[in-house]
């Protein structure tokens, strides 16, 4: 999506609903939440689709689009990023709000820009608060000032409760100490499946069918997605760590991370030895191998494949389940745990759609 001047004829008087919503992002999780939105607005229209885009076509309307949609988005014009301020703005709605449904780097850098101007931010997207501290600072400065609020529900744990729980234990004078957890819903799949009499790639292609991993996923193999998650809740609890403070360990050796998607789709099959030797050295101590995160006051953070114990929290989990164990000042005996689905497109169009509603009232 470019970014170039647009206008939008202002709403008619009677085109006016409570909430005004541009959905940016159509792939699995935007599609889910696009069927979702139709499902709500049948039982009592709280939310007004004024926007749809994706990387190709954009359609907006402040008075209002009706289904159905995707048909229509495809012939549609090119998609411009500053369409969707100018359709929001332009709209006769007590709130206003973006959902950010797409992986978008250059989507991301414009959440701070919507806050300023009081429009409603509800994101899936992690690079906004799980990349540089500046654009972090700059992201919660522009909340505070405008009053919008910022719905991330869906950046961690696809919804889960990971962060409302986080901010309500700090928010009442609680302190993390610790935190250890999957937060990876494609890596929780991966290694609660491997036991080693099936390769790894083969796991790794059901994981991409079933919507787990990102299409190519090298964005959840290298790790960084994991320490994304993990800088987002790490600055939640009041610690402010730069992307180059959190060790990563990647599954993906550096010859593999150069190749094109294709390339690297066709070689799959490179991956399984390692972590064949992997498993084999951890059932030999008597354990299991997840990919954790973890972090602690010292501001130590680190992600990557760990051996566990097979009566650690993390070793019963069960399909692309996520675990976040916060241990704090009040929760040090045994830690506040938050478990629950972590990957999919039903539940984390879900998670923003709750934040949407959360905003509408």
């Amino acid at each position: 999506m470019s970014a170039v001047a647009f206008a939008v004829a202002p709403a008619p008087r009677s085109a006016a609903a409570g909430t005004a919503v541009v959905v940016l992002g159509t792939g699995l999780v935007g599609g889910a939440l696009l069927r979702l939105l139709d499902e709500t607005a049948a039982r009592r229209r709280p939310l007004r689709l004024v926007g749809v885009a994706n990387t190709r076509h954009g359609l907006f309307d402040a008075a209002g689009l009706a289904p159905p949609l995707l048909d229509r988005l495809d012939a549609a014009p090119r998609a411009e990023l500053d369409a969707v301020a100018a359709t929001l703005l332009a709209c006769d709605a007590h709130e206003r709000i973006v959902i950010d449904a797409t992986p978008a780097a250059a989507v991301a850098q414009r959440h701070a820009r919507w806050l300023s101007q009081g429009l409603h931010v509800v994101t899936a997207n992690k690079l906004a608060q799980g990349g540089r501290l500046l654009d972090w600072h700059e992201l919660q400065r522009a909340r505070r000032q405008s009053g919008a609020r910022y719905g991330d529900s869906a950046t961690v744990g696809a919804g889960l409760p990971a962060l409302a729980s986080l901010r309500r234990l700090r928010g009442s004078g609680d302190r993390l100490v610790a935190l250890d957890g999957v937060l990876s819903g494609s890596l929780s799949f991966l290694f609660n499946r491997y036991d080693g009499t099936r390769p790894f790639s083969a796991l790794l292609h059901e994981a991409r069918e079933r919507g787990y991993t990102e299409p190519d996923p090298r964005a959840d193999l290298s790790g960084a997605d994991v320490a994304r998650k993990l800088l987002i809740l790490a600055r939640t609890a009041g610690l402010e760590l730069e992307e180059s403070e959190v060790e990563v360990e990647g599954l993906v050796s550096a010859q593999l991370a150069q190749l094109d998607s294709a390339a690297f789709l066709d070689r799959l099959g490179e991956l399984d030895e390692a972590v064949a030797r992997r498993h084999d050295e951890a059932v030999a101590q008597g354990k299991v191998l997840r990919y954790l995160a973890s972090l602690d006051t010292s501001g130590r953070a680190r992600v990557g494949l760990r051996a566990v114990e097979r009566n650690h929290p993390c070793a019963a989990l069960g399909g692309a389940d996520n675990l976040f164990a916060f241990t704090t000042e009040r929760y040090r005996e045994r830690p506040l745990v938050v478990v629950g689905p972590g990957a999919g497109a039903d539940v984390t169009a879900q998670g923003l759609l709750a934040d949407a509603l959360e905003i509408a009232g």
